[in-house]
């Protein structure tokens, strides 16, 4: 559920009025993650590492209060619940979309991620939660990236993630993710602190 609330009732008060007139609000920030423990969870169940991935996404993300709160056409939105985008492509050779609610529970999330992924890549319609806040993802995992800066159309101001194939070392796998944020939504003392839990979450899985 989504509910509009007013900026100035929110610690983004200030900053929403700052940013959310800006033609270029969003800003892209990329860490290098150690995911050595994602490959081998992957390995031992059995489990897709896009999922894992996902599943740590949006444990790290539900536990940051900011990312409830998204800013739509010159007002601010409160939410009450998560979901993760996930892009897949279809038996026509293009692109469908699926929102994967956020869950606790990775066995559950697994079973969903994989029901909507299949679904959508069969029937080609995209599955979307217009009542969660979404935070989306996209895997470009045909090269080794670096960085990855997402287009701003003005229209889609939710958090984004993306990266590329991730790199075995000899000791550790590593992975550079790019987080891109409207800044009337959160600070970089906000964003940094959700990637600090998303490595949190990724070693302890």
């Amino acid at each position: 559920m989504k509910q509009e609330i007013n900026p100035k009732d929110t610690n983004r008060a200030q900053a929403f009025e700052l940013w959310t007139k800006s033609p270029m609000p969003m800003v892209t920030l990329t860490k290098t993650f150690d995911v050595t423990r994602l490959c081998k969870v992957s390995r031992r169940r059995g489990m897709k590492f896009n999922m894992l991935l996902c599943w740590c996404i949006g444990r790290a993300a539900s536990r940051i209060e900011e990312f409830y709160m998204l800013p739509e056409q010159g007002k601010l939105f409160r939410y009450d619940r998560m979901a993760i985008n996930v892009i897949v492509n279809n038996i026509k050779g293009g692109l469908s979309f699926c929102d994967v609610a956020v869950n606790d529970d990775l066995e559950q999330f697994n079973a969903n991620y994989l029901h909507l992924t299949k679904t959508i890549s069969e029937t080609c319609q995209d599955i979307l939660d217009a009542e969660a806040v979404i935070v989306g993802t996209s895997a470009v995992t045909g090269t080794e990236l670096d960085c990855l800066v997402n287009q701003y159309s003005g229209i889609f101001n939710n958090p984004f993630l993306a990266w590329g194939r991730y790199r075995k070392g000899w000791l550790k796998t590593t992975l550079p993710i790019s987080f891109q944020f409207h800044h009337a939504q959160m600070d970089g003392r906000q964003a940094a602190q959700f990637l600090d839990e998303l490595q949190k979450t990724i070693t302890t899985l």
